[in-house]
């Protein structure tokens, strides 16, 4: 084979002028046009652009032979000189003193380094952490070396060699095929096959081409392409990503609407102005060029915080240049169909021809062959009693017993008549015949283990062989116990020590692990075992098909099955293996293995029986301690066979370097039983390389392939057997991922190289299907399962037929569709393929296959990738586990790694953001998630190794409490719907039949007509208000109209209509002397009837009423304030008070929050002398100003608007006609008095109607939850108002203690109506929860309701649910109905109804019956015309009681001036409205009114200044909200926010702060999956951090204000990248 080097020259690429580019057809320089468009609206990755973009110039390009110019110049040199391959024929010795470094992963080391360097190093914003979640939770800090490996390889893993030529394998007959296998010649020494991988970081565009034509064409038409468009768009991150990654760069195009309702006063005193972006360019040399704005302001937020400068590392990371949008009309498609990833058309297909099956040689006829294995210990056990079959080691190493065959033999005997006859319940046997028993015997225990299984044998038993239960909680002990129960077991045989030490109930009896079936524990070498009879002989029968004996195997999802051997499979085994190894009687053979299954069992248990050998078994517990024992061993006994895994031989050349004196001259074979690992192959190279010099023959390595289904399927056999010499292959990574077996041409990094794992069993035939779908044959070049027909496979997995049939009766088709032969077939689980020789290949298992966007990724490949990221000092080697999990429609890759406890976060970091580059260069997949966790905190296999998918399972509950989180949604994420660009609405030309919109009714509702209602209602005659007190308390002075209790549920204080209008006299008289008329006065009182006497005190005195939450005495830094801002916005001249406030208000505390010189007059009403007001204010006109309402809206911005008298009035009247108050009735409010419907229900309902009021003040809950309701069973209370939040309180305070309170005659059938008083949507799982509480106190169903009002409104809807007897009397309005509509119509501005339960459905509960006088109409938000029944739009509202304005400081009234007063754009034009700012639709029922008329339905979907845009989509923050509550359970409350277009969400954690990180990946995968969305930030703090308001509604911009002041103290901090 000649020897190809590559030399260092390079070939520059001619560089095509611009010229060139201009003499492109007109049509494809459109095309190129539309490319850059794309590219630049984020709707084509910057691969899929350099794809599509070389494609359309390659007929452009002048051929030629280049390089790709994205290979750096000095790599490609200094690689060069790596990359001289030793052929086969010349072997160079390696200098004795590198020998020793070679089992480090150099070689596939060298191609990550290579890999990474591509990467300049960008630096990734780096998560935050509090600090005691450092400290590490110190399982046990000292980790021994011996930690073995996910890939159960703890090996130098790294891939091996690389093979010039370049043919593609075609067949079998081909010569050229023989090139691409390394041929390894039995000689001194098999370092050629340690040629190295050549570090060329592979050409960014190109994954995988044949020929070097096809990339030179593309990387020529690539740097064309480059000098047309001047910017160079460099996306390093966003390698293999086929969406647009989020727009991070321009502000989120907010709908116009935020321009026209520009906010009033923002409590922050901050204007939300424009970003200033610094904006990155590219140009096509490559130079950077930044246009720097003002970084002062991001977004009206001073970013000098730690936060910010993280967010614009991660931003700096996703940025692409935008180009403004070309105005695309489309109308798009109702269903938002997720990307469906487009198989590439350049992908690698299979070329050869279809594959013929492989036959083994025939089993060969032996003379005095035993007709099963229980006659050949009979056999053995006669004639050569004395013959030793079993030699047991201590923890040191020493040997302390040997089994003989004779003794095997009589123990065996006894055991098994002791178990048919010994035992029995209720005088019949416990066991009979068939039945199945498990065998509970530790690792280190091989002679009972094997006494007890060979028992079982004789007595006609089915041994079920499981580990040791160590605790209650081993990882997949569940499992197990599933299966014990599905097989029936009701014994279990163990020995006395491991009885001793299994895990005890308080009787003393065995505890009952979890999932397990109860059970009766024997000893086997106890004192029940009992000698049989004379006459008593076991039976000993010629093989059969029942069952012998039933392994266990644990499947990818965790589920553990039982395999059936049979007695005549187990035989069949025995004679093939026995023939493959070529084993003969009297030999010993060393055996590291698991003896309880697998390779252990069949050459350790039950071929060495056959063969009477000699068999010393290594414990686990032993290799830990010394890693070198088993080679002692060999030593020690001349052992001719040694079983072992790969990690076994890494272990043994790590302490290597103390031993002499040892040779392994004697072996024959080295069987490496799981040779099928692709990484096993560095392990045998290295192990080689260290012991040749000690006598080990290289051709006695054996690797062999096998599963646990299928048996022995390939063994290599020892050289005596005249075998062709092993094969290697270098295998193309990207190929493999399509299925497709490519040697690798070109100097790429991702390559694979596999060893053969020898022949065919004997008598069996293989052959290899598909993996998916119908089992049809493979192609010769193609990779698939291998599947076995022969006499020596399991049979079954007990008790599942459906998947026994799918597993174990495959019948294999030929591409015609014929069947194959008519003997079912095995499938193994293994993936490989047959090369040359009849040799067969192994790349791979079934278990750890991750299929990502249609390609193939293998975990142990991945795993070997993240170990070749130097330095390791920071993980332990052996414990990496790689798993995919599926998100959105599509697998996605968790890399799970344990942390070294000494290891610094920075360095942790660092060394994650390495392997996630290293993994994207290789294996050109994205890792969607990587965590790192403290030290021995994986769960772990029995014997080592990782426990793959309850790491897994732990993942995606949340329990696997990492120390370190890395999640890059944005890199791997790439089937994500398109953006939707926002389409044209029908305009103002559209024709208006009638009461249509586009053929459906307009919709518009109306509540009853105030006029037509007459009522004996005397207070209807007063113009004002105060009139209407002044009225009362002369006709009916002692009216009692206010009752207010305190937390002990005593009454506090009472006011009746005199007594009120007293005070308010008195107020009146104090401030007529001090102020004018029409001075705004601030009134800062606790709730109670101090606030409702000095309102009306003002109104006397013809002053403007404020009413203000007092300062909170705990938290003045945040309250105090907001009070000031409220006092100086609303131009307060004075402040009424009470003395303990007014002291507040001037105290030192105060001082540190607000400026107390500037507060103006403070007058305190507590004694205020008893003074008549000489003469009371009679305003001029009932349209002046009567009062103003203050609010903090949830976006942090804080609006008063003007009630004038005729507003106040109206409201009353309307509220009265709705609820049915009068004089008689008596109703409880548990509101805060400040604003809205709480302040007119407190201070002006009651005084209107005439109704008593009982006020119970909502702060009175936090010490006495039972309260409120108490008052309202107490007093009878029909119709009750309460805030969600109160109603929270009432369902997580009281929850549990309904029976308490039904002992204190707490009842609540009396309520009729409780109404909650709200200006968003309902919450009706709040609402829900709720009525089931407490409908063990009598609460009715359909008592709770909701209202609905805003700023512009403060009462819209109410519905006050009629029962009984008044609902005939037909002044009810029906029930509220709840409708379902489809989520991902709403984030277009559509209404759909689906059916309740169907997939993204969200309820939406009617918002309350529309007040009489209250008409309402849904606008279109940009074209501010009328929309159709059912359609999304804005809630516009015209009413009397509509307040007339807001109020501001700053004189604005002409910008507000369209929400109070605005005009439809079409249809009625002249009806004046006000807009609510917020979304919702109408919806006519099928229920009618009192009236009769038809019901129409309100439904609130919520406020458009809180709708997040994303993507192109409307997006509701309570919706993504409730997904991720429901996320976790220790998930207490969640807000979200965006910030440059970044998805922010704060979560709160009630539980340990080691569960904080594991929200990261559940809140990503919840929000991804329900909402389309990949979330920026996670953020997880404390309890209580989310700020709420008196109504229970989340202060979300406040929330973002401390985020990015770095306020919140938050436990952790997550930037997905």
């Amino acid at each position: 084979m000649a020897e190809r080097t590559s030399t260092g020259l390079l070939t520059m690429m001619l560089e095509p002028t611009p010229a060139v580019a201009m003499t492109l057809p007109a049509e494809v320089r459109e095309k190129l046009a539309e490319l850059e468009l794309e590219l630049s609206e984020g709707d084509i990755t910057q691969k899929g652009y350099e794809k599509k973009r070389g494609k359309l110039l390659a007929p452009y390009i002048p051929q030629i032979q280049g390089v790709d110019p994205s290979l750096q110049i000095d790599n490609r040199i200094q690689a060069s000189s790596q990359s001289v391959l030793p052929g086969s024929k010349h072997n160079k010795t390696r200098p004795a003193n590198t020998r020793d470094e070679r089992f480090r992963s150099d070689l596939h080391t060298e191609a990550v380094q290579a890999a990474l360097a591509k990467y300049k190093e960008r630096k990734m914003p780096m998560p935050s952490k509090r600090r005691s979640v450092l400290v590490q939770s110190s399982v046990e800090a000292c980790t021994p070396p011996d930690t073995s490996s996910a890939s159960e390889d703890e090996g130098s893993l790294r891939r091996q060699g690389r093979l010039p030529t370049s043919t593609p394998y075609q067949s079998h007959s081909h010569p050229a095929v023989e090139h691409w296998f390394n041929r390894v010649i039995q000689s001194s020494s098999t370092s050629s096959s340690a040629s190295s991988t050549s570090s060329h970081p592979g050409g960014r565009s190109v994954t995988n081409s044949t020929t070097h034509a096809a990339l030179n064409a593309n990387t020529a038409a690539t740097a064309l392409a480059d000098l047309m468009a001047h910017t160079q768009l460099d996306t390093p991150l966003i390698t293999d990503n086929h969406s647009a990654p989020p727009d991070v760069t321009g502000l989120s195009e907010r709908s116009s609407l935020h321009m026209e309702r520009p906010q009033v006063a923002s409590v922050r005193g901050i204007s939300r102005g424009y970003n200033h972006h610094t904006s990155v360019m590219e140009t096509a040399d490559g130079c950077e060029w930044r246009g720097q704005g003002s970084l002062g302001l991001i977004d009206g937020v001073p970013v000098n915080s730690r936060v910010s400068s993280k967010i614009q590392q991660l931003l700096n990371t996703l940025k692409r240049p935008k180009r403004p949008p070309l105005r695309e009309f489309f109308v798009d498609d109702f269903e938002e169909l997720l990307d469906v990833q487009q198989p590439d058309p350049n992908q690698p297909k299979p070329e050869g021809q279809q594959m013929s099956p492989l036959e083994g040689e025939p089993l060969g006829v032996v003379t005095n062959w035993p007709p099963s294995l229980p006659a050949a210990l009979q056999r053995w056990g006669t004639t050569q009693p004395k013959s030793p079959c079993l030699t047991a080691l201590d923890n040191a190493g020493k040997p302390i017993y040997t089994l003989t065959y004779g003794k095997l033999w009589t123990r065996s005997q006894k055991l098994a008549y002791t178990l048919l006859n010994k035992l029995s319940t209720r005088n019949e046997p416990l066991l009979l015949p068939g039945d199945r028993v498990a065998l509970v015997f530790p690792n280190n225990d091989p002679v009972m283990f094997m006494v007890a299984f060979y028992s079982c044998l004789l007595a006609e038993l089915v041994p079920v062989p499981i580990e040791v239960p160590l605790t209650r909680k081993d990882a997949g002990s569940q499992q197990i116990g599933f299966l014990l129960g599905s097989c029936g077991v009701t014994l279990a045989l163990t020995t006395d020590a491991c009885q001793k030490g299994l895990p005890k109930a308080q009787t003393g009896e065995v505890a009952t692990f979890k999932g397990w079936p109860r059970l009766l524990w024997f000893v086997t070498d106890g004192k029940h075992v009992v000698k049989p009879p004379k006459d008593w002989h076991p039976p000993v029968q010629e093989a059969s098909n029942d069952i012998a004996y039933i392994e266990y195997k644990t499947s990818k999802e965790g589920s553990t099955m039982g395999i059936t051997v049979s007695h005549s499979a187990m035989l069949a085994h025995c004679h093939a293996l026995t023939q493959a190894c070529g084993y003969s009687e009297g030999e010993t053979i060393t055996n590291v293995l698991d003896f309880k299954r697998e390779a252990g069992l069949w050459h350790g248990v039950l071929t060495c029986v056959m063969n009477r050998m000699h068999v010393i078994s290594i414990p686990y517990s032993l290799m830990k301690v010394n890693p070198l024992s088993w080679i002692q061993k060999v030593h020690t006994y001349k052992a001719r066979v040694a079983v072992v895994k790969s990690r076994d031989m890494h272990w043994s050349l790590l302490a290597q370097r103390d031993q002499r004196d040892i040779s392994l001259s004697s072996l024959r074979m080295l069987i490496v039983a799981d040779g099928a690992n692709p990484w096993s192959i560095s392990s045998c190279d290295a192990f080689l390389n260290v012991f040749q010099a000690r006598g080990l023959r290289p051709e006695v390595i054996c690797p062999c392939a096998s599963s646990s289904e299928a048996m022995t399927v390939a063994i290599r056999r020892p050289p005596e057997m005249g075998v062709p010499p092993p094969g290697k292959a270098v295998l193309s990574m990207g190929g493999l991922s399509h299925s497709v077996i490519r040697v690798d041409t070109d100097e790429k990094l991702s390559v694979l190289t596999v060893q053969d794992v020898g022949q065919v069993m004997p008598g069996a035939l293989v052959c290899v299907v598909r993996v998916e779908g119908t089992p049809y044959l493979c192609q010769t070049d193609e990779v698939g399962e291998i599947c076995v027909s022969s006499g020596s496979t399991g049979v079954a997995y007990y008790g599942l037929p459906g998947m026994t049939k799918n597993v174990f009766e495959t019948i294999p088709v030929t591409s015609s569709g014929l069947p194959l032969s008519d003997r079912p077939f095995t499938r193994t689980s293994l993936l490989g393929f047959v090369g040359p020789d009849s040799l067969v290949f192994i790349a791979g298992k079934i278990d750890g296959l991750m299929v990502v966007s249609g390609r193939r990724h293998n975990a142990d490949d991945v795993v070997a990738t993240a170990l070749a990221v130097e330095p390791m000092k920071f993980v332990y080697r052996g414990r990496i586990a790689v798993f995919s999990v599926t998100v959105l429609h599509d697998e996605r890759i968790v890399v799970v790694a344990e942390q070294r406890p000494d290891a610094s976060e920075e360095d942790s970091f660092q060394w994650m953001s390495r392997v996630l580059q290293a993994i994207d260069s290789i294996h050109q997949v994205g890792v969607y998630c990587l965590a790192l966790v403290p030290a021995n905190t994986l769960p772990k296999a029995p014997l080592g190794g990782i426990h793959i998918s309850e790491t897994k399972q732990r993942f995606l509950e949340g329990a696997l409490h990492p120390c370190n989180v890395l999640m890059c949604p944005h890199t791997c994420v790439t089937n994500l719907p398109k953006p939707r660009q926002k389409q044209p609405e029908v305009g103002p030309a559209s024709m208006i039949v009638g009461n249509l919109v586009a053929g459906k009714r307009i919709a518009q509702a109306c509540g009853r007509d105030v006029a037509q209602l007459e009522d004996n209602d005397q207070a209807r005659k007063f113009l004002y208000i105060q009139d209407v007190l002044l009225w009362r308390a002369q006709a009916t002075p002692d009216h009692p109209l206010f009752l207010v209790l305190n937390a002990k549920g005593t009454v506090a204080s009472t006011a009746s209509c005199l007594q009120l209008h007293k005070r308010a006299e008195r107020v009146a008289a104090a401030l007529m002397g001090r102020l004018n008329t029409g001075d705004h006065v601030a009134l800062v009182y606790p709730p109670g009837i101090d606030l409702i006497a000095t309102f009306y005190g003002c109104l006397y005195a013809g002053c403007v009423p404020v009413t203000v939450r007092p300062p909170h005495p705990q938290n003045l830094a945040t309250t105090l304030p907001t009070v000031k801002m409220i006092v100086e916005v609303s131009k307060s001249v004075c402040i009424l008070t009470t003395q303990a406030i007014m002291k507040l208000l001037k105290s030192k505390e105060a001082a540190a929050a607000v400026d107390i010189k500037s507060w103006p007059m403070v007058l305190d009403t507590d004694d205020l002398p008893r003074k008549k007001t000489p003469q009371m204010y009679k305003p001029p006109t009932p349209e002046m100003l009567a009062y103003l309402d203050f609010s903090v809206s949830t976006t942090g911005i804080l609006a008063g608007v003007k009630m004038s008298h005729t507003a106040t009035s109206a409201l009353c009247r309307s509220i009265k006609l709705q609820c049915e108050l009068y004089p008689s009735r008596q109703i409880a409010i548990c509101l805060d008095p400040y604003c809205g419907l709480g302040f007119a229900l407190w201070c002006l309902c009651s005084v209107y109607s005439g109704h008593q009021s009982i006020l119970v003040p909502p702060l009175e809950l936090e010490s006495n939850a039972s309260l409120w309701l108490a008052a309202v069973s107490q007093y009878k209370v029909r119709v009750t108002f309460c805030s969600y939040s109160v109603m929270e309180m009432c369902t997580k305070g009281l929850g549990s203690q309904t029976e308490a309170l039904r002992l204190r005659n707490v009842n609540l059938s009396c309520v009729r109506t409780c109404m909650v008083v709200a200006e968003e949507r309902p919450r009706i799982t709040l609402t829900q929860s709720f009525s089931k509480i407490f409908k063990d106190l009598g609460l009715s169903s359909r008592a709770v309701s909701t209202t609905f009002g805003c700023r512009v409104n403060v009462a819209i809807c109410l519905q006050p649910n009629r029962l009984g007897k008044l609902a005939e009397q037909g002044t009810a309005g029906p029930d509220p109905t709840t409708v379902y509509v489809d989520m991902r119509a709403l984030r277009h501005d559509r209404v759909r109804l689906v059916e309740r339960g169907s997939p993204h459905s969200l309820p939406l509960m009617e918002s309350g019956k529309i007040l009489p006088g209250v008409k309402v109409i849904i606008a279109n938000t940009e074209t501010k015309g009328p929309l159709g029944d059912s359609h999304l739009g804005e809630i516009w509202v015209s009413s009397p009681h509509n307040a007339t304005g807001y109020y501001t400081v700053y004189g604005e009234e002409a910008l507000h001036a369209d929400h109070f007063n605005t005009k439809l754009s079409f249809g009625d034009t002249q009806t004046v409205w006000a807009r609510t700012g917020y979304l919702g639709f109408l919806r006519r029922t099928e229920l009618t009114d009192a009236s009769g008329e038809r019901h129409d339905a309100l439904y609130v979907v919520g406020s458009l200044d809180e709708t997040l845009e994303l993507r192109g989509m409307r997006y509701h923050p309570i919706d993504i909200e409730t997904s991720v509550i429901r996320s976790h359970k220790s998930i207490a409350e969640c807000a979200v926010f965006t910030w440059t277009n970044l998805l922010v969400v704060v979560v709160e954690l009630e539980g340990s702060e080691q569960e904080a990180l594991d929200l990261v990946a559940l809140v990503t995968n919840v929000v991804l999956e329900e909402h389309y969305l990949i979330v920026g930030v996670v953020v997880v703090v404390d309890p209580g951090v989310i700020p709420i308001n008196s109504r229970g509604e989340k202060q979300r911009m406040h929330l973002r204000d401390g985020f990015l002041a770095d306020q919140l103290d938050p436990i952790y901090v997550a930037y997905n990248m």
